[in-house]
């Protein structure tokens, strides 16, 4: 089980903000991640070296680092390659994630090789980022750490919905014996209990905690409704 062996049941933070947002800057990701921890998260998830490292300085939980480098030609860009991963492991997380869906790779590798190759040349456990029942099982098979339902709805191919997929997820808990984190589309408490509830080991949440600027729009258009 590696490090998720060590990590109890909970939720885990996504410390991300998108290009142009106030709140893109490392420091400002740091403190974030900070009150995560304050609350009561059991683990953090960033983006890119300077992110994590500012993270690392003030908080003690796990993270989970990814790196997002767009390649053109490819719509794979959590961590697709290796240098990429060397990037955000050297900056201080403590398990990687990467796309580990089935579509071509900037590196040319097929999952097998990618998630093998990470594994070896960085001594670190993989989280799998995935979007489809085939592609979890896929990944555990090969070696995954972890299986993560992050990209569900964010591939063409896999259900496309507002609230999370909870029918993958209890899919994979009733197959694989890999520990599995639930994310994407998580806005609520009751979500994050009910993939728990599925057999999901963690829950990540992101736009719905540390997203300032999402949260308060949903706000202002229920303020605004006639």
């Amino acid at each position: 089980m590696g490090i998720i062996g060590t990590i109890p049941q909970g939720l885990i933070v996504s410390c991300q903000a998108k290009p142009g947002s106030p709140l893109r800057n490392p420091q400002v990701m740091a403190a974030m991640a900070q009150a995560a921890e304050v609350g009561g998260a059991i683990g953090i998830r960033a983006n890119g070296a300077e992110d994590i490292a500012a993270i690392r300085v003030l908080v003690k939980l796990p993270v989970i680092g990814i790196n997002k480098v767009v390649h053109d030609g490819y719509d794979v860009f959590i961590t697709p390659t290796l240098e990429s991963a060397r990037q955000v492991a050297a900056a201080g997380a403590d398990i990687i994630a990467m796309d580990a869906t089935l579509r071509s790779r900037p590196d040319g590798l097929t999952i097998r090789e990618a998630i093998q190759l990470y594994k070896k040349e960085l001594g670190l456990p993989i989280m799998a980022d995935i979007s489809t029942l085939e592609e979890g099982l896929a990944a555990a098979e090969v070696g995954a750490d972890i299986v993560a339902t992050t990209l569900s709805g964010y591939t063409p191919y896999s259900p496309q919905q507002e609230a999370p997929d909870f029918t993958l997820i209890a899919e994979l808990a009733a197959r694989i014996q890999t520990p599995i984190i639930a994310e994407g589309r998580f806005a609520s408490p009751a979500d994050a209990r009910r993939a728990l509830d599925l057999g999901a080991h963690a829950v990540v949440v992101g736009t719905a905690i540390t997203a300032v600027d999402w949260v308060t729009q949903r706000y202002v258009r229920a303020l605004c409704a006639n």
